[in-house]
Formats: structure tokens, sequence, C-alpha cells
């Protein structure tokens, strides 16, 4: 999932074991994950990926400093999705909070830990369709 400010900029899915890093995107003032290798293109992730920071998660906080959480691990998520027109995407915190992924500070490095189960589900089950059954190898 990628917030409606980054629909003009290229993009593509997470992978899982890929190291991110927030960053603001040329022409937007929205910030996001990017690869490394492809720092112009926003990954986007689905609801339910967990990521695990670098460092503890630092967000600006609407002034001129920015804040810390004590936490390195969260989930992503989406804030408000039936609201149009304003950012979505988050991080959800074990204690429950979470921050907006526009409010991030830039240069942080995530690593994407493990995506959505029912995303697992359906990676896992198109090569076992296409690979053939039991029965078929038996007769």
């Amino acid at each position: 999932m990628c917030d409606y400010s980054l629909h003009a900029v290229a993009s593509r899915p997470a992978k899982v074991g890929e190291t991110l890093t927030t960053t603001t995107f040329r022409g937007t003032s929205t910030r996001g994950f990017a690869s490394e290798a492809e720092p112009e293109v926003a990954v986007c992730i689905l609801p339910g990926t967990e990521l695990a920071f670098a460092d503890n998660v630092k967000y600006d906080n609407g002034w001129i400093w920015t804040k810390a959480l004590n936490f390195r691990v969260g989930k992503f998520g989406a804030v408000e999705p039936n609201v149009p027109q304003r950012h979505h995407d988050s991080i959800e915190f074990p204690d429950g909070s979470s921050v907006l992924v526009t409010q991030l500070c830039e240069g942080q490095h995530a690593t994407v830990l493990q995506l959505p189960v029912a995303q697992q589900v359906t990676a896992q089950e198109r090569p076992a369709a296409a690979t053939p059954t039991a029965a078929a190898i038996s007769a």
C-alpha cells in the first residue's frame, strides 16, 4: 500500500528480507520507504507487514523537534483508510501507538521481517498449483 500522494511515483511491492530506507520522494512532500538500490522507487507495503528498524524509531511530531520511541519493531497498517485525501500509511508499535509513515524521520533503515499471512499463502499457492499433484504423478 502506498499513500495517495505517492501515486505519481514509481512503485513496487516490498520483499521479505530487504532493507528499506525512509525517504522523501522528489516532487512530493510525502515520506515513505525505498531501497538503497532504487531510491526513486516507492516500496509499497501491505498492512500487516512486520518491520524491524535498525535503531529506535524517530519521527517528527509536528513541531521543530523530533521524538524517539523505545521500539525497533512495528507492523505496517493504515489509519482511517476510509477518509479520502489524507495520509493513511502508519506503523503500529507493540504498545498500540502508531506513527504515520510520512512523519518518520528520513534515513532510518528497516528490514522487512514478514509479509502478511494472506500474502504468503497466496504466493505459496501459485507454485503448488503449477506442480503436478501426487495423483497425477502416480498415474
